[in-house]
């Protein structure tokens, strides 16, 4: 297993270690529902450096960019980030990433830890055909980097105890280059995958013992713990935040995982399976995501069967958990279209047996 700069903290920290994506990862330390408890309430910091990070430039690297991707970067300015996908050519969905806007001709790319390779091969494909120079124009840079996601509504403030430049009053989804406890060109952005505010930094490997310390020591007057992978889904899913490989993969589109926010069909953004996703907008799909909660006692797992009342199956799980800031237990699912409206009774079969549960809005978590 790989290990991260990280790694030797966690187990110093007791924390319950197993593999993930390829790398040797905390899953939890002190348990996982006091560490989600304190993201959502204070502070908690996540190693995601087993995240990876490209980057395209060059006069090129705009309508490269564009044509993998089904947002529109034409809404970014420098400084800015979006979320978006990567239609895999076939209706489905290679990956969701980040995007940051470094300048005109130059942008940096934030894909899944497990799909950094297929990413590259697919994104390199393209690339190519387009007339970029790998390693040149498009480059994986995902062994140079390190990465902490500092989460929670008190993340700002500790930070802002670490740089000089302000910090606290940044948009949500905008990035600065700093220096953070002495540390230069550290890329902080506010974006996260918690739905409970702070940021992710990226930077040097060498510097990671420098942050790690520097952060725990100004987070201590705001109760700042280390937060592990376990808590870091339970957050997402309570936002709705779709995870690669459960509410997306590559034979479900964006349409059908309700991301049609970030399927733009604008003039001129001639992106991948745009014809194809088009066609789903205005016809309509068989299948869509849904969440829902339990009304009936039982946990929702992945893969479990979703039935109608009558036992009939019409869909599948692909996320459920206890909710800790909701105290109910709630998942996503995929279900025919005709069960996807708000109050629509559906049943999650566990060990044979149907469990009540209803369609509802997301977010299931709302801050108050």
């Amino acid at each position: 297993m790989k290990q991260t700069p990280f790694t030797q903290k966690h187990i110093a920290l007791g924390a319950k270690m197993a593999e993930f994506a390829g790398y040797n990862m905390p899953i939890s330390y002190e348990g996982l529902v006091a560490e989600h408890n304190n993201v959502r309430n204070a502070v908690g910091v996540f190693d995601v450096s087993h995240m990876g990070e490209f980057r395209a430039k060059g006069p090129k690297a705009h309508d490269f960019i564009q044509y993998c991707t089904s947002n529109n970067i034409d809404s970014l300015f420098d400084g800015k980030v979006l979320y978006t996908v990567l239609p895999n050519g076939k209706g489905g969905i290679v990956d969701d990433m980040l995007i940051y806007r470094v300048s005109e001709t130059e942008y940096f790319m934030v894909p899944n830890a497990a799909n950094i390779e297929k990413d590259w091969n697919w994104m390199s494909k393209i690339a190519t055909e387009m007339g970029l120079e790998l390693g040149k124009d498009f480059t994986n840079e995902s062994d140079s980097y390190a990465q902490l996601a500092i989460q929670g509504p008190l993340a700002l403030k500790v930070m802002q105890k670490l740089t000089s430049t302000p910090v606290e009053d940044m948009e949500y989804y905008t990035f600065k280059y700093l220096t953070l406890a002495g540390v230069e060109n550290v890329l902080l952005s506010t974006t996260g995958y918690t739905g409970a505010g702070g940021c992710e930094i990226y930077f040097s490997p060498k510097d990671a013992t420098i942050l790690w310390d520097a952060i725990f020591e100004a987070g201590k007057e705001f109760g700042i713990v280390p937060a592990g992978l376990g808590c870091r889904d339970t957050l997402r899913l309570e936002m709705g935040f779709c995870l690669y490989g459960h509410e997306i993969d590559d034979t479900t589109s964006s349409i059908e995982a309700g991301l049609g926010w970030l399927t733009k069909f604008e003039e001129g953004n001639n992106f991948i399976d745009r014809e194809f996703l088009e066609a789903q907008k205005v016809n309509g799909v068989s299948k869509k995501l849904v969440g829902f909660e339990m009304i009936d006692k039982g946990i929702p797992r992945q893969a479990y069967e979703v039935c109608d009342a009558e036992g009939n199956v019409i869909g599948r799980v692909c996320s459920g958990t206890q909710a800790p800031s909701l105290s109910k237990a709630i998942g996503t699912a995929y279900v025919q279209t005709a069960f996807s409206k708000k109050d629509t009774a559906i049943y999650i079969k566990v060990r044979e047996k149907l469990l009540k549960a209803v369609v509802v809005r997301m977010p299931f978590y709302k801050a108050q």
